[in-house]
């Protein structure tokens, strides 16, 4: 009931979030993608492929079902698929940090965003101005990864892993779509200088996709517990009758050999 609850809150959240966070990644793909060839940016430029850091979004509670499971299986795929790679593991989540500081590729934690089942924005930029900071700094990294939990409905999640940095640009004017048809790309006319216009946005699009992320997680969550929960309720509920059906039947038995003794002893008399 209390997951129930929360849960219409975190998906009217979420979906009020989607259609912002998902413009801005295609605004700012395509303003990249129209940016002079000499033009750099440190969240834009393609770096090399050695040194990851991967964000993984689990929750700080358990009781959920397979929700933190299916993340943290997602996360060791991913470090498996890229074992020749150097990665770190950024963990927001008690759940996540637990598990990976076992294993000794944690560099950072977050700890408590998720469990009271509200994210402000404020606690997203704290994320996200500390993954900005570690891939900015001296390029220690080449590409962050995002590991999240989709909310699609009560009964499903989906787990998501995507690349956070460097943002991607968007297609040339000749790329397509699944259906073959040219994708046009919309001609924007920049009022201020490309690298004024970035540095503004560019962090705001990273804080943006974290904070949505962590929304989804939190619906998620709250998802997959309700669920949880329900099952639990009803597994419960099955296992008293079963056990209430075969009390009586012991209660039964036992009082019928106690008739047929005293039966027995008076014809014995």
């Amino acid at each position: 009931m209390v997951s129930a609850a929360k849960l219409k809150r975190a998906q009217d959240r979420v979906v009020t979030a989607r259609p912002f966070a998902s413009k801005m990644i295609e605004v700012l793909g395509e303003l990249a993608s129209r940016t002079d060839e000499n033009f750099h940016h440190p969240l834009l430029d393609e770096r090399s492929d050695e040194r990851y850091l991967v964000v993984v979004i689990t929750a700080d509670k358990g009781l959920c079902g397979a929700f933190n499971t299916n993340l943290i299986k997602a996360a060791q795929a991913f470090i498996n698929q890229h074992s020749e790679k150097k990665i770190e593991i950024l963990a927001v989540g008690r759940k996540g940090r637990d598990f990976f500081r076992r294993r000794g590729v944690m560099s950072g934690e977050y700890i408590g965003l998720t469990g009271k089942g509200r994210i402000d924005f404020s606690e997203a930029i704290e994320v996200a101005r500390d993954v900005i900071k570690r891939f900015t700094d001296d390029q220690a990294l080449d590409k962050v990864f995002l590991i999240y939990n989709e909310f699609k409905s009560v009964l499903q999640q989906r787990v998501v892993v995507e690349q956070l940095l460097p943002v991607s640009r968007a297609g040339s004017s000749n790329e397509t779509d699944s259906s073959s048809q040219p994708v046009s790309l919309v001609d924007y006319i920049y009022e201020q200088p490309p690298a004024e216009m970035f540095s503004q946005l560019l962090p705001r699009l990273i804080e943006t996709q974290i904070f949505r992320a962590l929304l989804e997680s939190v619906a998620s969550e709250q998802g997959a517990r309700m669920t949880a929960m329900d099952s639990a309720s009803k597994n419960a509920s099955e296992l008293i009758d079963s056990l209430t059906l075969n009390m009586n039947r012991v209660r039964q038995a036992a009082i019928t050999n106690e008739i047929i003794e005293v039966v027995s002893g008076a014809a014995a008399q």
